[in-house]
């Protein structure tokens, strides 16, 4: 990408879209193409092709979905399917049609199977069933990454996807039942700490491990892998280091200050029970990650303070 070429982010306003905006200004890009729901509606066919012909970009960073944790993804299957694969062929479609040089489609490490082997490599990609929990997510991203191949196996496009393990850090969405479970913990044990309750409850028994990357590490392998990757296959993005949902819970209550009990309700689902992701090809590509989760849970947190009354959605 030259610092003049025109890039169109999309869902600038969440935390992945954001995050890639910031790191495309902090590295000099000028010309950043963004449009909110309310002046581009994504699962509207005839609105994204109308934006392609009038804005033609050059370059795309696909970073809107509609995403939610494990309660959302359970309760509302038939929407998690229908509207991501709807706004993700709407884009990734119109950049074909419209000559866009570059694609960057961001998927969830939850496209590997449940008992893929660990860590994950790329390639375990659809050798057995998925996490039913968020099979309707996961098949709708493995959509996006396939047509993605698609395009570059039959049209010869430089389309790439990119598949980052679990994320947290600024923007994120605190929704008490429809966010995912780092920023959950930080509302709830905030509310818990505010009104002086002696225990808060945890879905499972804290037993699955889980990897997470601080939002702004992502977007800095994102601009560097439109950069310097082209390939068929995704790119893990992860830290490669797991920690339980125990531990998780425990770090969050102490970074925010509470001092009550934690009680797991273990009659509600854990989930897959252990996701970590092979980062060994960005590594070789020459990326790696910069926050570690402690320093990344406080930055989140403080972000929380500030604007986490307007992220619970």
């Amino acid at each position: 990408m030259e610092k003049n070429s025109k890039i169109y982010v999309s869902g600038h306003r969440g935390m992945v879209g954001s995050a890639i905006v910031r790191e495309l200004q902090r590295q000099g890009y000028g010309n950043i193409v963004t449009r909110t729901h309310a002046e581009l509606d994504l699962c509207r066919q005839e609105q994204v092709e109308k934006f392609f012909v009038q804005e033609k970009p050059e370059y795309v960073f696909m970073a809107a979905a509609k995403v939610g944790g494990i309660m959302a993804n359970q309760s509302d299957m038939a929407d998690f399917m229908y509207e991501n694969m709807i706004l993700e062929m709407n884009v990734i479609h119109s950049a074909w049609k419209n000559g866009c040089k570059k694609l960057e489609f961001l998927g969830s490490s939850c496209i590997y199977p449940r008992l893929a082997p660990q860590p994950m490599p790329e390639s375990c990609l659809l050798t057995s069933e998925l996490e039913k929990t968020n099979e309707a997510y996961a098949l709708a991203k493995i959509s996006g990454l396939k047509y993605c191949e698609y395009l570059n196996r039959q049209y010869g496009t430089d389309y790439i996807s990119v598949m980052p393990t679990n994320l947290y850090g600024p923007n994120d969405n605190y929704h008490a039942e429809h966010s995912h479970v780092l920023p959950a913990f930080i509302r709830r044990f905030h509310e818990a700490k505010e009104a002086g309750l002696k225990e808060v409850v945890c879905w499972g028994d804290g037993s699955p491990l889980r990897e997470f990357l601080y939002v702004d590490d992502l977007a800095e392998l994102c601009v560097f892998l439109m950069n310097h990757y082209s390939g068929n296959e995704a790119v893990n993005a992860g830290t490669g280091r797991e920690t339980t949902i125990k531990q998780l819970a425990e770090m969050v209550a102490r970074i925010v200050g509470y001092e009550g009990r934690i009680r797991w309700d273990t009659a509600k689902p854990n989930g897959t029970p252990r996701k970590l992701l092979d980062v060994s090809k960005a590594t070789q590509l020459g990326w790696t990650y910069r926050t570690e989760l402690e320093e990344g849970i406080k930055l989140a947190y403080q972000d929380f303070l500030n604007n986490g009354s307007r992220k619970e959605r």
